[in-house]
């Protein structure tokens, strides 16, 4: 399970921290660094052994 959190209070410098069950906790603070971790965020959950697991499959 992944979770990304972000606040973006009115007048104030955007956050946020992206979290996963697997062990991942990253965190950013102003907006080219919240737009990296959202795509980062994205990325993870693609390759997060906890959501990918490799077990039971068949050899390519």
């Amino acid at each position: 399970m992944a979770w990304l959190h972000i606040v973006t209070p009115r007048g104030a410098v955007p956050t946020a921290t992206s979290k996963c069950a697997c062990g991942r906790d990253r965190s950013a603070v102003g907006k080219p660094r919240v737009l990296a971790l959202i795509d980062d965020h994205a990325a993870h959950r693609t390759v997060c052994p906890l959501r990918n697991s490799q077990e039971g499959r068949a050899a390519a």
